[in-house]
């Protein structure tokens, strides 16, 4: 991971307000870095920035991908498998049943294999973006899943 990270900002609809006062909260830390949301989520945050902080909303590199349901969580989930995520943060709803639960499974297992640090609630989040690594390079060791690739499976 570079200086500059990659972060991914994700909420379900009923975590998507606290989310979004987490990114209020935090936006001179995340100016420095990327970020990339699903649909919905990504909205807010713009739209939020832009009513309370005009200047810095046309300063943050936000990319918004497709809403979760219509397949963001699997676009995060790629790019993760690409190298292109350092850090996901992920508000969900514990409480409530999502019609793309697979996805979201799917999401945190593989921010899971590739080693990527992972916040699903706010302490968390609070965390890992006061963490003095957040601002330096770090590189983070990954499983070796050679023995699993080249397993026989017949």
């Amino acid at each position: 991971m570079k200086k500059v990270k990659t972060i991914a900002l994700v909420a379900h609809d009923h975590r998507k307000r606290d989310l979004v006062e987490w990114v209020e909260w935090n936006w001179q830390e995340l100016l420095k870095h990327k970020l990339i949301c699903t649909g919905t989520t990504g909205r807010l945050i713009e739209e939020s920035l832009q009513k309370k902080k005009s200047d810095v909303a046309d300063h943050i590199q936000l990319t918004r991908l497709k809403s979760g349901p219509l397949g963001g969580d699997q676009q995060l989930g790629a790019l993760i498998a690409e190298g292109k995520i350092d850090i996901l943060i992920f508000f969900w709803d514990p409480m409530e049943a999502q019609p793309h639960d697979v996805d979201v499974k799917a999401l945190l297992r593989i921010a899971t294999v590739y080693n990527i640090p992972t916040a699903t609630n706010r302490s968390t989040a609070d965390f890992l973006i006061s963490s003095p690594l957040i601002d330096e390079d770090y590189n983070p060791i990954l499983f070796d899943y050679s023995h699993y690739m080249n397993r026989k499976v017949f």
